[in-house]
């Protein structure tokens, strides 16, 4: 029997996400849980791929803004949900999936892409790159000081209710969102997601909790953590999880972490996903005991090359011809110029010789601007044409922070 790939119905929703779901384990999410990602799906934007009344394959999208470098925010297809039916693997349905999704973003006039990739290797086929890091580390508290600047012994801390707290939170997150490349403004709903927490997930810690950051009355930072307490025969274990930390300034930021890394009975603090220029890496006496670990987190795809590079600036002049090989959106091959500064850029067809030859799957990676052309050309992925291009283009294609996805999706 042939397979038909549609878009999703409401009535459709169950069977489409278990088939999510079993692609991923088998273990069904905690009610709530299920019922956020339900609420937030867009159905307009989800594909199901049916074999008679089976669902074998699904794919979602969402309706993002991205900032990119320069601080814009710029529209962008959050790609998620995908997975096909361990039976039905191998018959191009992955492929068709991610055809019909760029496509319609193209219809859309949305000239990038985004996800996260639980298998990397799988999205590069399809033109997408990483596009920036995080970092994961573990700060043994009872072996590590934490220095903080002058000035943060006027930040007061005070725990507050997780929900009752989130309107507050989430303007400290939208007043953060247009300082660093790769964070997601939030749609109405998303501010659910980090109230989020299921018992059954929280393998033996505390319910999240909240502490607010304030200055002269107004609140300019937070954290969410959960505490997991543990004993030895030596005494006190416990850890400290970080979920989420987020400081208006670097005062706020210091106090929020030396606040974590002084509560009582816990000799560790864990970090799950922080950026890697993050400043809590310089406050510690050791970062060797913190044992930090980086790992690719938003994969970027250039659906439009033309209108997505138009749409970032650039921290140095830049002009320059890409040679584009893009086999799975062919409408970017060819030849673009681009011609840009701090103000704003153009780039448009052109027959003029190239000065960098690369694919699509590299200018993704190099948007938002923490990983160099020069590195991706030192693996043999982008060859400079031109002597002085590379560098040229790679300088001005950097961020003075870097790219950094607080949240999955």
């Amino acid at each position: 029997m042939t397979t038909e790939l549609r878009v999703l119905g409401p009535s459709e929703w169950d069977r489409w996400y278990g088939v999510l779901e079993l692609a991923f384990g088998g273990v069904a999410e905690a009610p709530e849980e299920r019922q956020l990602w339900r609420d937030l799906t867009e159905f307009d934007r989800s594909l199901g791929v049916w074999d008679g009344d089976l669902c074998v394959g699904t794919a979602g999208a969402f309706s993002f803004r991205l900032t990119v470098p320069g601080g814009a925010s710029v529209p962008a297809g959050g790609v998620t949900m995908v997975s096909v039916a361990g039976t039905h693997r191998r018959r191009g349905i992955l492929t068709s999936m991610m055809r019909r999704q760029l496509d319609d973003l193209r219809a859309a006039g949305e000239s990038l892409a985004v996800l996260t990739a639980s298998e990397p290797e799988i999205y590069g086929r399809f033109g997408y790159g990483v596009g920036s890091y995080a970092v994961r580390a573990t700060i043994d508290t009872n072996r590590v000081r934490l220095t903080v600047p002058e000035g943060a012994d006027g930040v007061s801390l005070r725990l507050a209710d997780l929900t009752e707290s989130s309107a507050v939170c989430e303007a400290v997150y939208a007043r953060l969102v247009p300082t660093r490349p790769g964070m997601l403004a939030r749609r109405p709903g998303w501010e659910r997601l980090p109230l989020i927490d299921p018992a059954g997930d929280r393998e033996g810690a505390s319910p999240r909790q909240c502490v607010l950051a304030e200055r002269d009355g107004e609140v300019v930072g937070f954290a969410h953590y959960a505490i997991k307490p543990e004993w030895s025969y030596a005494g006190t274990d416990g850890s400290v999880s970080v979920h989420q930390l987020m400081g208006l300034d670097p005062l706020a930021e210091a106090a929020l972490w030396r606040y974590l890394c002084s509560v009582d009975l816990m000799s560790t603090v864990r970090i799950h996903s922080r950026p890697v220029d993050d400043g809590w890496q310089h406050l510690v006496s050791d970062i060797r005991r913190c044992e930090p670990a980086v790992r690719d987190v938003l994969h970027v795809r250039l659906v439009e090359v033309g209108a997505a590079l138009e749409a970032r600036t650039y921290q140095a002049p830049v002009d320059v011809v890409f040679e584009v090989a893009d086999a799975f959106c062919p409408w970017n091959e060819g030849r673009w110029r681009l011609t840009g500064d701090a103000k704003g850029a153009v780039c448009v067809r052109t027959s003029d010789p190239a000065d960098l030859a690369l694919s699509a799957r590299e200018l993704g990676s190099a948007y938002l601007g923490g990983i160099s052309l020069v590195s991706l050309a030192s693996a043999g992925r982008v060859r400079e044409l031109r002597e002085g291009a590379l560098a040229e283009a790679s300088v001005a294609f950097g961020s003075p922070v870097a790219p950094w996805l607080p949240h999955s999706f």
